[in-house]
């Protein structure tokens, strides 16, 4: 009895060690091993030109993952998303992400950035974009948005956004999250909020004008008017501290699902190309004027669990100026470019619907997760009960 028991929670416990981590198929996990080792190589664009096994293996690897969810010419085959579909994608992601944190220094050991600017990875991540924005893209009437009038899209689509009706993971957040949960809100956010508004610099490069000055009037405020205590990553770093959860960047890299790594590496894309400025733009726009209302149930929240300030500070720190954000964005920059480019203004509305879906999608992932690690905890503690 005591022995079946015994293996009952050796398996239980086996279980949510997978869950805990969003563990590849080995065939990807290899892949992706293997080109964390890769883009290390010293001398990347010689080493590949042999066609060495490692480079051959990742390659095939990478084309298996494309067909399976994508087909030849950028067309959408799957708009539903199975297990295997979920880790090719976690698979392609996790490859841009890597690709696409070199263009930030995170004080890393510099020879990490030996190939940043590899021939090599930058066609390797215009063929997974290529691919993966067709699909993305399916998703939208785009020819629709044309028509529209943009300022006026625009101010109806914020008018929503800033005060939507409550969701129902909105109100799962507010009301019934516990602190498993909430801890695992924290480590997903953590890739993201540990290096905020890092992207929106690699936008203000350019002659001076209205627009960029109130695009670096966000960014000045994101990073705390120069001063580190004030930096908005800071204040997450605060809340991990309060609940003695690991604060260096990446390190909880593998609960990260794919669809939280898509929406960073959209902004990645839309923030280093300068013809995708408008679409840019209307992301930024999206964040800043939603981001209040979806931050005030997760304050809610840690209010409710009565967590310490400090466990709550970057929410709040986010409610309280992004109003302001939202508000610069609409009337000071995007309304003022729909002005500036009548004939491509839409691409703004653009931005701004295809934010909305990526978000909304990256939340749902979230919110699945959150509930996983709640079910899961529960699990363990009946266990434990069971075998005392």
């Amino acid at each position: 009895m005591q022995s079946n028991q015994a293996e009952h929670i050796n398996h239980a416990r086996s279980r949510y060690a997978a869950m805990e981590k969003r563990i590849l198929p080995a065939e990807y996990g290899e892949a992706e091993e293997s080109f964390a080792e890769l883009i290390k190589s010293k001398c990347l664009d010689h080493y590949v030109t042999d066609r060495p096994a490692p480079v051959r293996l990742f390659e095939a690897t990478v084309e298996k993952a494309l067909s399976s969810i994508y087909s030849a010419g950028d067309k959408a085959v799957k708009s539903h998303s199975s297990q295997a579909d979920d880790s090719a994608r976690l698979f392609l992601q996790r490859v841009l992400y890597r690709i696409n944190r070199l263009k930030l220094f995170w004080y890393d050991d510099l020879q990490d950035y030996d190939n940043e600017r590899s021939a090599y990875l930058h066609r390797l991540r215009d063929r997974i974009e290529q691919a993966w924005q067709a699909w993305e893209l399916s998703f939208l009437d785009v020819a629709a948005l044309g028509g529209e009038n943009v300022g006026e899209a625009l101010l109806r689509r914020a008018a929503y956004d800033v005060s939507p009706p409550p969701s129902t993971t909105g109100l799962y957040f507010r009301d019934h999250v516990g602190q498993v949960g909430y801890r695992r809100l924290l480590a997903i956010a953590s890739l993201d909020g540990l290096v905020e508004a890092s992207q929106l610099s690699r936008t203000l490069g350019g002659v001076s004008n209205h627009i960029h000055s109130m695009l670096t009037r966000v960014l000045v405020e994101e990073y705390g008017g120069g001063k580190l205590n004030r930096k908005h990553s800071t204040f997450f770093s605060a809340m991990l501290s309060e609940l003695e959860m690991r604060t260096e960047p990446e390190a909880y890299f593998d609960l990260v699902p794919w669809e939280v790594l898509a929406a960073i590496n959209h902004s990645f894309l839309l923030s280093e190309r300068k013809r995708f400025y408008l679409r840019y733009v209307g992301g930024l726009l999206y964040t800043e004027i939603s981001v209040p209302a979806a931050f005030d149930n997760y304050r809610a929240a840690a209010e409710r669990l009565v967590l310490p300030k400090a466990a709550r500070g970057y929410w709040e720190l986010h409610i309280r100026e992004d109003k302001r954000h939202g508000q610069w964005m609409l009337y000071d920059i995007a309304l003022p470019l729909a002005a500036r480019y009548p004939a491509e203004a839409w691409e703004i509305t653009l931005g701004y619907d295809q934010q909305k879906l990526i978000s909304e999608r990256s939340g749902a992932s979230v919110a699945r997760s959150v509930r996983a690690a709640e079910v899961e905890a529960a699990h363990q503690r009946t266990l434990r009960q069971s075998a005392a």
